[in-house]
């Protein structure tokens, strides 16, 4: 299964002042905020997506339609070191996850859940990464 779709939750969002939040950005179109079940971590000055199976675990942020998903994609991979050729395991994965969209349906897309280790990492409560 593969989706034209990407849910973002920290630095790649709108209104960041990075390039690759930019690249995105004129690259893709706005779907509108969104949610998808998991729980935020703070990594370091950037979050951190972890998968869950309760369903009260939700983490807010924005959905996008990549016009050109392949070489997006690829240029995102690069970015979050988990493109081809970085060493496993690498920080983030590219996974599809169910995301809820603004008009409240559900369907895939994708996004970077975190990989490594994260006992000692603070938990973003509100699932929301601009709240940290």
């Amino acid at each position: 299964m593969t989706s034209d779709r990407l849910f973002v939750y920290g630095t790649l969002m709108r209104g960041f002042d990075h390039p690759m939040a930019r690249l995105l950005a004129g690259h893709a179109d706005f779907l509108g905020e969104a949610t998808c079940r998991g729980r935020l971590v703070l990594v370091k000055h950037y979050p951190g997506l972890l998968l869950s199976d309760v369903p009260s675990d939700r983490v807010h942020g924005e959905l996008f339609h990549l016009g050109v998903p392949d070489e997006l994609l690829r240029e995102l991979d690069m970015y979050e070191a988990c493109g081809e050729g970085f060493p496993a395991p690498t920080e983030y994965l590219r996974r599809l996850v169910d995301v809820t969209g603004p008009d409240g349906a559900t369907a895939p897309a994708w996004t970077y859940i975190y990989n490594w280790p994260v006992t000692d990492l603070p938990r973003i409560e509100s699932g929301r990464f601009l709240d940290h």
